[in-house]
């Protein structure tokens, strides 16, 4: 029992992916199974930066998945970030320490106005300081990032220092903790998985669409012909194959080399072992949404346990930064 605690944040996006339950959502589990005191938070405000579109619907839909995945209230607080408005106090305290340097020398924000060029808004610039508050206001000790996000989290920690060094030490410094599952590609086989390039397979998808969008998938170009053998290290099918086929993976590696299978017998493999591999999570998500009510009353109990930490916290900060005595003084 580790007994630490962890907080991870995510955009309410709807329906998750392929991408998001290998890339995090099992890393959830895995981290509230291991005795973590797991916090985990749709970030709606960080949404906004981009849309306000179907903010309720998305966040209801993204829930449902993290529960029928495994993320159990009882054992995770499970929470939307507005709702405890104790993070916007905080991140205004965190804005008036912070050296616009700091914001702007970040990628994610360069990226961001790549992104969106005609929106870029006081919010992106932002960003990272309302990050810094998610992780400080609940003390979380531990955050489960990805090598691209360790930017972000040292952001974090230079804050935190920086606040204990002025108001003394009232905040945690948060550690690092690497996930290390590799990026997941789209169905194009080239661009990260993104419901925005429409190159996802949704985990909720039933087995048809599992099977129509997985025969899409991009295979190893030079493999133009059913008898011409494969090169299994630059397919993205077979990279799949890793974690949903366990069983046949030496044989899928060893016929496809050989030219024994050609990509649509590997790709129909692959659609019946992912269509398999969510068959109980499928069955789960739709118990779970027959009661309309339920993700909203876990998300209220979430909200009410995240916000008795916040309350805590803030007390402790204000009256820091309150009790502060001039230089000299």
């Amino acid at each position: 029992m580790s007994g630490k605690r962890v907080f991870s944040g995510a955009r309410p996006t709807g329906k998750q992916h392929l991408g998001n339950y290998l890339g995090a959502i099992r890393n959830y589990v895995h981290l509230q199974e291991q005795g973590y005191e797991t916090i985990y938070c749709v970030v709606d405000l960080h949404a906004m930066t981009t849309s306000f579109e179907n903010l309720r619907e998305l966040t209801a839909e993204m829930v449902l998945d993290w529960m029928a995945a495994g993320v159990d209230p009882e054992k995770s607080i499970i929470f939307v970030q507005s709702s405890v408005p104790e993070v916007i106090e905080l991140a205004w305290y965190f804005s008036t320490i912070t050296p616009l340097g700091w914001l702007l020398r970040l990628p994610t924000f360069k990226e961001k106005v790549r992104a969106q060029p005609d929106n870029v808004n006081y919010g992106l610039v932002g960003y990272p300081v309302l990050m810094a508050a998610d992780i400080t206001l609940y003390k979380a000790e531990v955050v489960p990032v990805g090598v691209d996000q360790a930017p972000h989290l040292e952001f974090t920690r230079e804050v935190v220092r920086r606040f204990n060094h002025m108001f003394g030490p009232v905040l945690v410094e948060p550690q690092a903790l690497y996930t290390d599952f590799p990026k997941v590609l789209g169905i194009d086989g080239v661009n990260k998985m993104s419901k925005s390039l429409n190159n996802h397979i949704e985990i909720s998808a039933p087995p048809e669409e599992i099977h129509q969008r997985v025969m899409m998938m991009v295979t190893d170009p030079q493999r133009t012909h059913r008898h011409i053998p494969g090169r299994p290290e630059v397919c993205n099918v077979f990279s799949f194959h890793k974690f949903f086929s366990p069983n046949e993976l030496e044989m899928i590696d060893r016929e496809c080399r050989t030219a024994g299978i050609g990509c649509v017998d590997c790709k129909k493999i692959l659609s019946r072992n992912i269509s398999d591999y969510f068959a109980p999570f499928r069955e789960k998500r739709q118990e779970l949404a027959s009661d309309p009510s339920y993700v909203w009353d876990v998300l209220e109990d979430g909200r009410k346990r995240a916000k008795a930490i916040a309350e805590k916290t803030m007390a402790e900060v204000r009256e820091a930064i309150y009790s502060k005595k001039p230089a000299g003084g």
